[in-house]
């Protein structure tokens, strides 16, 4: 690194990026302006290391890494999603990117090449395994439940808000979309209720003290389930609520009246969402109701998750298309009743998330330490765009066994 320098990457990035909506700062302090005269940001790249990560895993992987480990810096993170998303590189031939790559190493001058951040996960295993499923979980929950409460509302959802129907404030939107969820499902006192993927046991308890149901709640996540029992000692249900730490493979039970299955169906993915959707109908009762809750990609030629996603947020996670949603249930032998979307209550769920985050900084870092930080405040820009551009939306399938 004591040799390295900026200038043979500054100038031939000049040559092949001859539209640049963006100014890029170097570690010696040189840039490479904007060429409109006006930068819609500034990309700070403040280690050779940044270059390095980009050589070693070229595209989105290699700069996630460089952002992630602190050798890449946005001036204004939102700005950067959206000159990334609207602007168009021209296209390079193999000549000009071998000149880059050339160049590049000039700059870097003579350094190992680096390790991944830690906040890095590469699943190990045979992809939605039991065990792998278990791993990938833990690493996107485990941080603490204290890191969450640092951005999700006081009663601990972590799923779409429903801003649409009247609601103002997070922790309202919040209570709007368990609300509807069990009015959707018809819950009725005395009935048992199966909560997949239960996360800290908000839409229990809600079920559980609004209508009156008993809830089993499953969960990979053991802190997730020691929260939920608490919390719902303390408001009163816990005689009502049974938290359960398993795999829903894992769970023998008799029928239930209802399912809800709430921000859970991402993380099934396509091999195994036939089996899920059977599953959970052979855990209902005749009559019974199943709401599936659940994010879904709207365009047919997309990758289920960027590399970016896959090693850092959700390992393994793999949005599916409604209609692959509607195509299981059916074929498991449940009736689809109701179909609806909520792709711009997202938007706006995870913008009031992104706010808390940005004003709990400190504590999170404290918490969860400067990679993970970086990792989540980039995780809920990126994924707020999705929404607001029609790439993703959240969807709610209401079916019934017969």
């Amino acid at each position: 690194m004591a040799f390295s320098r900026p200038a043979p990457l500054r100038e031939e990035l000049a040559r092949a990026l001859p539209d640049r909506p963006f100014e890029v700062v170097f570690w010696d302090g040189s840039t490479l302006p904007a060429t409109n005269g006006t930068s819609l940001t500034t990309f700070r790249v403040k280690s050779p290391l940044a270059l390095a990560h980009a050589l070693r895993a070229p595209g989105q992987l290699g700069i996630g890494r460089a952002y992630v480990s602190g050798a890449l810096e946005p001036d204004d993170i939102d700005a950067a999603i959206q000159v990334l998303d609207q602007w168009k590189p021209p296209a390079l031939d193999t000549k000009a990117k071998l000149k880059l790559a050339a160049a590049a190493v000039k700059s870097t001058g003579l350094m190992a090449p680096p390790k991944p951040p830690q906040a890095e996960l590469v699943p190990q295993g045979r992809r939605h395994s039991i065990a792998r499923d278990k791993a990938a979980v833990r690493h996107h929950y485990d941080v603490s439940n204290e890191y969450f409460a640092t951005f999700l509302d006081p009663t601990m959802t972590y799923s779409c808000a429903i801003f649409s129907r009247g609601a103002k404030t997070l922790e309202e939107a919040q209570w709007v979309k368990r609300e509807l969820v069990c009015t959707k499902l018809n819950l009725q006192p005395g009935e048992r209720v199966l909560d997949v993927g239960c996360g800290w046991g908000a839409f229990a308890i809600h079920a559980a003290k609004e209508h009156g149901v008993h809830v089993t709640g499953i969960t990979l996540s053991e802190p997730q389930a020691e929260l939920a029992r608490q919390r719902a000692k303390e408001q009163g249900v816990g005689d009502q609520i049974d938290i359960r730490v398993m795999d829903w493979r894992e769970l023998q039970a008799e029928p239930f009246d209802a399912i809800s299955s709430i921000g859970m169906v991402e993380h099934v993915g396509s091999g195994n969402i036939d089996n899920y959707a059977l599953a959970l109908r052979n855990f209902l009762k005749p009559g019974g109701r199943l709401l599936n809750h659940g994010i879904g990609r709207l365009r047919w030629n997309d990758p289920e998750a960027g590399p970016f996603s896959e090693r850092y947020v959700f390992p393994d996670g793999a949005p599916l298309h409604v209609s692959r949603i509607l195509t299981a249930v059916e074929r498991a032998g449940l009736e689809p009743t109701h179909v609806e979307g909520f792709r711009m209550d997202y938007a706006e769920t995870l913008r009031h998330w992104a706010d808390n985050f940005d004003k709990n900084l400190d504590r999170a870092i404290e918490l969860g330490g400067e990679e993970r930080v970086r990792v989540w405040r980039l995780y809920l820009r990126t994924a707020r765009r999705g929404f607001e551009t029609g790439f993703i939306s959240v969807f709610q399938v209401l079916c019934t066994r017969s």
